[in-house]
């Protein structure tokens, strides 16, 4: 049985380590609020930047754009976004576990990897794949010219044809409780429906469809890798408060017990030594 003064020592670790706990959960809490409100925010503009699209594409070529051709996936870049600290419960875990089965099913030597954030780079750069791009420690100060330098890159090796497909691997922010893995493609732009409406209207484009395309099509591509960032944020922080709160509550169960069993032992040192002192009345009688 470990000594009293042990077991003070683990008490004092464990609520050392529970004062640690609530510490993050209460700054995550707050963070969650901020990247909560910004993803919120961010979800109608992309949403409406599609609407824009579907109802252009209806009307106009769609081979005006390079970024909507599709063809055969000979070559495929895959972005995996990660968080750059753990402590965050089971976040990074399927994040990796998602991108393994979805990397087991492509071409190896077809196959490129864009990673962003730490733990997805460490968890990579130890595999046989190859890493073209990778960006850490970003989520500090996280800005739209982030994703769009991320995004740029990709667009110029599509249109070359350097790259014939481009997939997104990231958390998805439900609510505080629910994060779930997306695997959407990104190019070619699968979201467009390019369905004929059954009445034909005539517009006048100013500037030229093309010209609309060549505006709008680059800047959706920025954003929809802008807001899987965004939903990312908002699911570490959300998935490391709900750790930290488990792990405050295992903290407090265990002083608990900690404390208890301090009692034991203290009432066991007491017995003992009342005992002694019986005895010892006993033999000078």
């Amino acid at each position: 049985m470990p000594t009293l003064l042990d077991l003070k020592r683990r008490k004092r670790s464990v609520k050392n380590t529970e004062q640690i706990t609530k510490a993050m959960k209460m700054v995550s809490a707050a963070k969650l609020r901020r990247a909560q409100d910004s993803i919120i925010s961010a979800r109608p503009f992309a949403q409406k930047m599609l609407e824009v699209l579907n109802n252009l594409a209806t009307r106009a070529n769609p081979d005006k754009h390079p970024l909507l051709h599709s063809r055969e996936p000979r070559s495929v870049e895959v972005i995996i976004i990660s968080a750059d600290k753990g402590l965050c419960g089971s976040f990074n875990t399927n994040i990796v576990k998602r991108a393994d089965e979805f990397l087991s099913k492509q071409d190896e030597e077809e196959l490129v990897l864009q990673l962003v954030g730490k733990k997805a780079y460490d968890y990579y750069r130890k595999r046989k794949y190859s890493i073209q791009y990778e960006a850490v420690d970003i989520f500090r100060n996280l800005s739209y010219e982030m994703a769009a330098g991320v995004a740029r890159p990709i667009m110029d090796r599509y249109r070359s044809e350097e790259v014939d497909a481009v997939y997104l691997i990231y958390n998805e922010f439900k609510n505080i409780l629910q994060q779930d893995v997306v695997v959407e493609r990104l190019l070619p732009l699968e979201k467009l429906h390019f369905e004929r409406p059954e009445e034909e209207l005539d517009y006048i484009y100013e500037p030229s469809a093309s010209g609309i395309y060549n505006g709008l099509i680059p800047r959706h591509v920025e954003y929809q890798i802008w807001r899987a960032l965004l939903e990312s944020t908002a699911a570490e922080h959300a998935a490391r408060m709900t750790a930290m709160d488990s792990a405050s509550r295992n903290a407090a169960e265990l002083i608990e017990q900690l404390t208890l069993t301090m009692n034991r032992v203290r009432q066991a040192a007491i017995t003992k030594e009342i005992l002694e002192v019986v005895s010892g009345a006993e033999a000078i009688k």
